[in-house]
C-alpha cells in the first residue's frame, strides 16, 4: 500500500531530533533505514537533526540540548527501549515525541495505532494527532523512574536479560534463561491498592502496565489504558513457571478472554513488597530488589498517534521555522 505523502503548502518546515538507534530491530538493516527514514523526514518538511545512540550515550544530555535550542519535536526511531528512555525524558516538557518503530516487538507503536512502515509511521508525525498520554512512575530502592509500557516484579524481571538476548540471536543464553527459570523460587507477594484494599499471596510474578501490550503482544489493557489515569496490575498468584511464561513470553491469550487465575486490578497507584526481596525492572531497566511504588503521571506526555488513539490536542510547542 502506498503511503501518501504530505504536500499541504500551510505546513512550514519543522526542526526534528532524530534519535536512531541501529542496534534496534534485524542486523544490518540500519543504514539503509536510517536514510529512509530522513528521506520521508524532508518529504514531510520536517528537518531532521539526526543523533545516533551507541552504548553508553548520554541520551538525557542529548535530550536536554536540543531543548535548550528550542527543538519541540523529537522522533525516535527504535524499539521499545529506546523509545521509552526518551520518552520519560520528555514527560513534563512543551516537547512532543514522534515515534518510527524498528524494534523487535514494537508494544508501544502498537498500543498508539502507529505502523510499522517507514513512510507510514512518518507521515503521523505531521498528519496524525498529538495526544497527552500516561506516564508511570516506579520508586524503588531511593530512585524515581519514569516507565511508558511495563513495570515488572519477579521472576519476569530476573529473565529479561537472557531472554532478550536470545530474542536478538544469542541462543548461547538458553542455559541462563533455563537455570534463572528452575532455580527461581515463589515468593510471598504483599500489594497495597490505592493506599486501601491489600493482596497477600505466594506467586512469581507482578507486571504493573500502562499500554494496552506487553511481551509477544500480550494484550493486558484495554485500548485506551495510556491515558485512562489507570494502570493494569496483573498478578499471577496461581499460575505454574511454564503457564506464566507462555502468556508473558509467547503472547498465549492475545484477543481472547484473560485466565481467570490471574487477578487483575486497575488502579492509580500500587504497593509492592515481597518476601524474599525481588527484582524489579521498567521498560527493561533493571531498578534493584525490595520495596516499589508504582503510580501513574497523568497525561504527563505529547505523542503525535495514528487512528487508534482519541482525543488530538491542538499543535502546542510545535513552531515551524
Amino acid at each position: 500500500m502506498n503511503t501518501p505523502r504530505i504536500n499541504d503548502s500551510s505546513l512550514g518546515r519543522l526542526r526534528a531530533k532524530l534519535i536512531f538507534n541501529p542496534g534496534a530491530g534485524a542486523a544490518g538493516e540500519s543504514p539503509a533505514q536510517l536514510v529512509n527514514v530522513i528521506r520521508e523526514m524532508q518529504a514531510c518538511k520536517l528537518i531532521p537533526e539526526a543523533y545516533l545512540v551507541e552504548p553508553g550515550s548520554d541520551l538525557r544530555q542529548v535530550v536536554q540540548d536540543a531543548l535548550g535550542q528550542g527543538i519541540r519535536m523529537f522522533v525516535v526511531c527504535g524499539g521499545d527501549g529506546t523509545i521509552s528512555a526518551v520518552a520519560g525524558m520528555l514527560a513534563g516538557t512543551h516537547a512532543t515525541l514522534g515515534i518510527i518503530p524498528i524494534g523487535t516487538q514494537n508494544n508501544t507503536a502498537l498500543s498508539l495505532g502507529i505502523p510499522a512502515a517507514i513512510p507510514a509511521a512518518v507521515a503521523i508525525l505531521r498528519a496524525g494527532r498529538r495526544i497527552k498520554v500516561d506516564v508511570g512512575m516506579a520508586a524503588c530502592a531511593k530512585d524515581n523512574t519514569p516507565f511508558l509500557e511495563v513495570c515488572s516484579v519477579g521472576l519476569v524481571s530476573d529473565l529479561f536479560p537472557s531472554a532478550d538476548d536470545i530474542q536478538h540471536g544469542n541462543l548461547a543464553r538458553v542455559g541462563d534463561f533455563l537455570a534463572t527459570l528452575v532455580s527461581s523460587p515463589p515468593a510471598e507477594i504483599h500489594l497495597v491498592l490505592d493506599g486501601k484494599q491489600e493482596i497477600r499471596s505466594l506467586g512469581h510474578v507482578v507486571l504493573v502496565s500502562n499500554m494496552p501490550y506487553v511481551g509477544l503482544h500480550y494484550r493486558v489493557g484495554e485500548a485506551d489504558s495510556f491515558n485512562d489515569g489507570l494502570l493494569d496490575v496483573l498478578f499471577f498468584a496461581d499460575l505454574s513457571k511454564l503457564d506464566l511464561l507462555s502468556y508473558v513470553f509467547q503472547g498465549v491469550g492475545t484477543g481472547g478472554p484473560e485466565d481467570p487465575r490471574i487477578q487483575h486490578y486497575r488502579v492509580r497507584r500500587v504497593d509492592i513488597d515481597t518476601q524474599p526481596a525481588m527484582s524489579v525492572m521498567a521498560d527493561g531497566n533493571a531498578l534493584g530488589e525490595g520495596p516499589v511504588r508504582i503510580e501513574v503521571r497523568r497525561r504527563a506526555l505529547a505523542v503525535m498517534v495514528g487512528s487508534p488513539a482519541p482525543e488530538a490536542l491542538p499543535d502546542q510547542g510545535m513552531v515551524p521555522e
